[in-house]
């Protein structure tokens, strides 16, 4: 297989990478289908709660750990990855990402009790982080101009497309229940899936390395890993357990976590290393404000995805295959309108980020009208037109906000563009279940708002995020400019 090396970008690089091996179609199917696993095993679990719940006999904080430890462990090992990919061989990498991440999902499947079940859902997390950066690395690498802006818009609509067929083919899953297993195949199914993965990227994805490998900045994961760890588990935990001690010390140290990671970074970068998340990456103008529209937009949709699903399944009853039913108009809008997001781009430049914020909006502003309509008797067809728009906004805001953030960065910074780009995006989906998830488990319980009201309230919320969104859009750099 023919190595790509990268190299700074000077008129030189750009003339050598026009006759360098590039991605070709089926290599970037390969690729996206990697990137398809991880977001889809993300969010999948979502429509099985209730009945791991019942198998396992979960608490509700253990479901949102199930939930939410994987993308810990996504979130924390994803730069890693990327550096990793960069000094060894991105191809090299994603087969060992997908390898690992087959082996993780066949543990999930058979896990015997739940704890077990969330370790296994660590490790898968994990694999998972080893595999993804080099999607985005393999296609910065081999992919030039325009070609390079189409596949990093059908990335951004893979992740999507992605998210919501997770909870549909779950849905479809658990209420199969083949031969008695319940749950289980959500997970098993990824085995003979990650084979043929695996035998299509020997096939067809070429080599490609730095020319100077960033490495690993240890003290920057050991500290990033704190900072998360310290926010996110006693968010998750703390209330289900009646807020313990060790609990209370982990928030305290949240702030500390996070000025000492801030101050490594700087200091790493100063000295003339390359920190795990490299203070002048993130400010360059398209990461910058990209990522300011990215953590109030991921961190809403991972809350919305986990909230959406257990309101319909516990709240409605709908059942694993009602609750996907649900979910196929947005699935719907999102595929379709990611069909032609580039297009849109290419006319309309950053604006659509601001279409898809308002269309956002109307849809769950049209859901919360229904909800307080037509409950409890919502049923598939009245959510349709809400799911509908929601759909459209949220494909037209993703695929266009990785477009944005990713396809000005320089190819021999591909690995910590990539990097910086999605470790955002798992961390908010974390801090979004871990925070908004949280919130409605604890007003939709017994005694409290009741499921109705506890749904509004966060999707209500949810609303506020969305405007955040589209105020911070407006100011996003036109992705059609050379220059930030």
């Amino acid at each position: 297989m023919t190595t790509t090396q990268d190299a700074p970008t000077t008129p030189t690089s750009v003339a050598a990478a026009a006759v360098r091996p590039g991605l070709t179609p089926a290599g970037l199917v390969t690729v996206l289908l990697g990137a398809a696993l991880p977001i889809i095993d993300f969010f999948i679990v979502n429509v099985a709660l209730p009945t791991i719940t019942t198998d396992l006999r979960a608490s509700t904080a253990t479901l949102e750990m199930v939930v939410a430890s994987y993308g810990i462990t996504y979130a924390v090992l994803l730069v890693v990855g990327g550096r990793l990919g960069d000094s060894f061989g991105r191809r090299r990498l994603f087969l060992w990402g997908l390898t690992l991440f087959t082996l993780t999902s066949l543990a999930c499947g058979i896990a015997p009790t739940a704890g077990t079940l969330v370790m296994a859902r660590a490790a898968q997390g994990a694999s998972a982080a080893l595999m993804l950066p080099q999607v985005l690395s393999i296609i910065q690498a081999t992919t030039t101009g325009e070609r390079r802006s189409r596949a990093l818009g059908l990335y951004g609509a893979t992740g999507g497309i992605a998210t919501v067929i997770g909870q549909l083919v779950g849905g479809a899953l658990v209420a199969a229940d083949l031969w008695g297993t319940s749950w289980r195949p959500i997970f098993l199914v990824n085995v003979p899936i990650g084979i043929v993965g695996l035998l299509l990227a020997r096939k067809t994805l070429p080599e490609s390395r730095a020319h100077h490998p960033l490495g690993v900045d240890r003290w920057g994961t050991v500290l990033l890993a704190a900072t998360l760890l310290s926010l996110l588990i006693p968010l998750m935990e703390g209330r289900a357990l009646g807020w313990p001690v060790w609990s209370i010390v982990l928030l305290a140290l949240f702030p500390f976590a996070a000025a000492g990671f801030a101050h490594g970074e700087r200091r790493l970068e100063r000295r003339g290393g390359m920190p795990l998340l490299p203070p002048s990456v993130m400010r360059m103008p398209s990461v910058r404000r990209g990522l300011l529209v990215g953590v109030p937009f991921f961190a809403g949709f991972g809350s919305f995805m986990f909230v959406y699903a257990v309101t319909l399944q516990e709240g409605l009853h709908l059942g694993p295959m009602g609750s996907g039913a649900a979910l196929t108009p947005m699935a719907v809008g999102f595929f379709t309108i990611s069909l032609v997001s580039s297009k849109l781009v290419s006319r309309y430049g950053q604006k659509v980020v601001v279409a898809g914020g308002v269309l956002l909006l109307l849809g769950l502003l049209t859901l919360i009208g229904t909800t307080m309509l037509a409950w409890p008797e919502l049923n598939v067809v009245d959510l349709a037109p809400s799911m509908l728009l929601i759909g459209v906004g949220n494909g037209l805001t993703m695929t266009t906000l990785f477009r944005v953030v990713l396809s000005r960065v320089p190819t021999d910074l591909a690995g910590v563009g990539s990097g910086v780009m999605t470790t955002t995006q798992q961390t908010s989906l974390a801090l979004g279940i871990a925070t908004l998830g949280s919130l409605f488990a604890s007003l939709s319980a017994p005694g409290s708002l009741g499921m109705k009201d506890a749904f509004m309230l966060v999707v209500g919320l949810q609303l506020v995020l969305v405007i955040t969104v589209i105020t911070f859009a407006r100011r996003l750099p036109d992705p059609r400019d050379g220059q930030d």
